[in-house]
């Protein structure tokens, strides 16, 4: 298992080009999940702070399965920061940026991945010493072309974006030079979850990472 502290944002973004987000309701679901996905080829899993057993699973994924790379996701503030690290996450995403939230990450012992939407927040973040940026929501923010537009003018900063991406568009992403790895939860699917059919998750990954790779 790797020490926190030696964990870089960079090591997060090349591990894999897809990062399921999670919205996790149930603490016995976790580890299926987790299994299920890691099985199809993804180790890096972002946990988002929407339910409340996600500090539980948080933490049990990262008790449990030490070779995860288990982040947390929907980290707004200073306290959520402290608490996902207390509980276990490798790295922490946020949707947006506060200089508080920066300064935090900085201070703080794992990757925080701030979300970025607009010109003027990136140059925020990369003042603050953040070149690898979660672009939320994708679609909205203008997507691809969004995307390639903003490689001119900062071609040091990649990014995942995350928002309306699926299987029929994160190839196009994944071919931008300043993305490293996309995010979305088409390979979780709520429904199979529900059905606790976690062969599903595998097959989706599978497919996912093959795809991405052709």
């Amino acid at each position: 298992m790797m020490n926190n502290w030696k964990l870089t944002s960079a090591d997060i973004f090349n591990q894999g080009p897809v990062v399921p987000v999670l919205v996790i309701e149930h603490v016995e679901d976790a580890i299926p999940i987790a299994e299920a996905l890691m099985k199809g080829g993804i180790n890096v899993l972002e946990v988002t702070l929407r339910t409340a057993a996600a500090m539980q699973i948080i933490e049990k994924i990262a008790k449990e399965l030490p070779e995860a790379y288990i982040g947390a996701g929907t980290v707004t503030n200073r306290q959520q920061l402290k608490a996902v690290t207390d509980a276990g996450a490798k790295f922490a995403i946020s949707p947006g940026l506060t200089a508080d939230l920066l300064e935090a990450g900085r201070e703080g012992t794992i990757p925080l991945i701030p979300g970025v939407s607009n010109i003027s927040d990136l140059m925020k973040a990369n003042d603050a010493g953040y070149d690898h940026l979660k672009f939320f929501p994708a679609e909205a923010a203008g997507g691809v072309k969004a995307l390639k537009s903003i490689g001119g003018p900062f071609p040091n900063t990649v990014f995942c974006p995350t928002g309306g991406i699926g299987p029929n568009n994160y190839k196009e992403y994944l071919k931008l030079k300043n993305v490293k790895c996309v995010g979305g939860s088409w390979v979780a699917p709520a429904d199979a979850i529900e059905e606790h059919n976690w062969q599903v998750l595998t097959d989706l990954a599978k497919e996912a990472i093959a795809n991405a790779k052709a």
